[in-house]
Order: structure tokens, then C-alpha cells, then sequence
């Protein structure tokens, strides 16, 4: 969710296969820099590949380049990778959240054959995005500061696990801004 000179990626940490919960501590979203942070709805071992992948392939531009990677370019490379296998697609989501150099929000999310949208307001993935969507709809507003970046994105991710029985489990909420990363944990419903 995009708010003024600040954006924020936040999710659940249920790790589920079908309606078995296998974990409660799953990490779904990833800090690639500073300023770029992805995060993966899908299959638990997509999920740690593409993370892999993604760092990998990261680190090798800053080298050849000398340069640090903007979230538009990362958003391009994870598309490419994701469009690689589209004959054997990895089975996830993702989200690319992160500042651009003039500090202002970029958004993108992608199917699992690396289709890119890029939005200004907010983007969604998972199993319950048809809650989170409508939630993240109703209480989004523009130019939001960090701490009301927060606590909307907050309330939008709990309320609408609250009512996906597969989803949940407490949530993880960062919120970038040009000085710096805020992480902060929420508990959740646990049953």
C-alpha cells in the first residue's frame, strides 16, 4: 500500500497445506535492499527458490553495473524469471513494494507467468485477496504519513484473515520510508 514518501508490504504467517496448518512463523516477504522489499503468495518452495533466485540475480546486476537496483528494474527482472518458466511456472504471486530514487512509492504485483500491474494505490495477492482487497479499498486513503500507512495496512490484513479460515495467524507489517525500514509484528487470531 502506497502512502506519501512512504510505502508498506505486510502478511499473514500461516504456512498451510490446503486446511492443515504446517507452520505459523512462515516468511513471506523479503528484503532485497533498503528501499525494495518482495512478497510471495504461493507454494512454501517457490517461495524460498525465487528468494534465492531473486538475491542471487540481484547482487550480479550491482556487480556488473555499479550501481544499486531501483524497484522498477527488480519489478522487470522478477517478471523475466517468473516469464522463463512459464512452461513450468513457480506457483506464486508476488508483490514488489519499494521507494523509487526520488523517493516515492512504487507498486507492482504479477500472476505466476510474470504479467506485471503497476498500481499507485495498493496491490494484493494470497488466498484471502478478494477480502483484502475489499478491505484495502475501503479504508485507503492518498498521502497517507507512515504511522497511518500502518495502522490502515494493518487493520486491512487483519480483518480480512479474520475471515479466510485458511489465512492468518499473526502478520508481519514494514513500512519503507527514505530514512529507513519499520517492522513491526501483530497478533492475530489463532485458530
Amino acid at each position: 500500500m502506497a502512502g506519501k514518501d512512504c510505502v508498506g508490504i505486510a502478511c499473514d504467517k500461516r504456512l498451510g497445506i490446503q486446511l492443515q496448518t504446517v507452520a505459523m512463523d512462515f516468511k513471506k516477504v523479503f528484503k532485497m535492499s533498503d528501499r525494495i522489499f518482495v512478497g510471495f503468495g504461493g507454494l512454501a518452495t517457490d517461495v524460498q527458490t525465487l528468494n534465492n533466485l531473486l538475491k542471487f540475480r540481484k547482487e550480479l546486476y550491482e556487480l556488473r553495473e555499479e550501481r544499486e537496483m531501483t524497484p522498477q528494474v527488480f519489478s522487470n527482472l522478477l517478471s523475466t524469471i517468473l516469464y522463463e518458466k512459464r512452461f513450468g511456472p513457480y506457483f506464486c504471486e508476488p508483490v514488489v513494494a519499494g521507494l523509487t530514487e526520488k523517493g516515492e512509492p512504487f507498486l507492482s504485483g504479477m500472476d505466476l507467468i510474470g504479467a506485471p500491474v503497476s498500481t499507485k494505490d495498493f496491490v494484493v495477492t494470497g488466498t484471502c485477496t478478494a477480502n483484502t482487497y475489499g478491505m484495502c479499498e475501503a479504508l485507503y486513503r492518498e498521502n497517507m504519513g507512515p504511522e497511518d500507512l500502518f495502522e490502515t495496512l494493518a487493520q486491512a490484513l487483519l480483518a480480512s484473515v479474520d475471515r479466510d479460515a485458511i489465512s492468518g495467524w499473526g502478520a508481519t507489517v514494514h513500512i519503507i520510508t527514505k530514512d529507513g525500514v519499520t517492522s513491526k509484528e501483530l497478533k492475530g487470531r489463532m485458530d
